[in-house]
């Protein structure tokens, strides 16, 4: 179980607004968050995978306390194994396809896994600046795989695959995450886009 209660001021265009949330996700279950624009979805990944400190909360996972503000403790990043995959992506520019993955393990076999899944195989040797928005969305979601995070974050994931290839990485993502006992927290705009994928919907007001 993860359980969460935040409380962060976030910069909206219409100006300062508060994001609180308290909630809980259900563990090795994938969950969908949406919400309308500047509610402040993406800051609550973040949050969750330690980049940004909330002036209040309480995030408790799998029993592991990872912050708790009134104790002054809060976990960081590199020891909360969260994987996550950003909507900007966040790639490097100087490594290979394979590069990104080997980053995160050296499990060869694994590798080739997640490349086949992601449909990357032929793209193994190229590097971002030769990939289409496509390729390298789906290069960030193998990335933040290739660690086996316990909790995975994703912050519109497949915005940029058309509904064939969408549909063929869901297929193949839902035994992977079973298989890794991972919990999934998927931001969308629209919920439909990965109601294949997930058993939980959150909306974030």
């Amino acid at each position: 179980m993860i359980q969460v209660e935040v409380t962060k001021q976030i910069k909206t265009y219409n100006g300062q607004q508060q994001l609180q949330i308290k909630t809980s996700f259900a563990p090795q279950a994938t969950t969908q968050i949406f919400g309308p624009s500047g509610a402040g979805k993406t800051t609550f990944l973040k949050i969750l995978a330690g980049l940004v400190q909330p002036e209040q909360g309480l995030i408790c996972v799998h029993q592991q306390i990872w912050l708790d503000t009134h104790s002054n403790i809060c976990l960081p990043p590199q020891k909360r194994k969260v994987g996550f995959v950003f909507q900007d992506y966040a790639l490097f520019p100087h490594l290979t396809v394979e590069q990104h993955l080997l980053y995160g393990t050296t499990d060869q076999d694994y590798v080739q896994h997640l490349l086949e899944i992601g449909q990357m195989t032929s793209f193994r040797r190229h590097k971002p600046r030769h990939l289409s928005g496509g390729q390298q969305q789906r290069l960030a979601l193998l990335r933040a795989l290739s660690t086996k995070p316990h909790l995975l974050l994703m912050d519109e994931p497949f915005s940029a695959l058309d509904n064939t290839l969408k549909q063929s990485i869901i297929t193949d993502l839902k035994p992977l995450l079973v298989e890794l006992k991972t919990t999934c927290l998927i931001v969308t705009h629209y919920p439909a886009e990965s109601a294949d994928l997930a058993e939980h919907t959150f909306e974030l007001q």
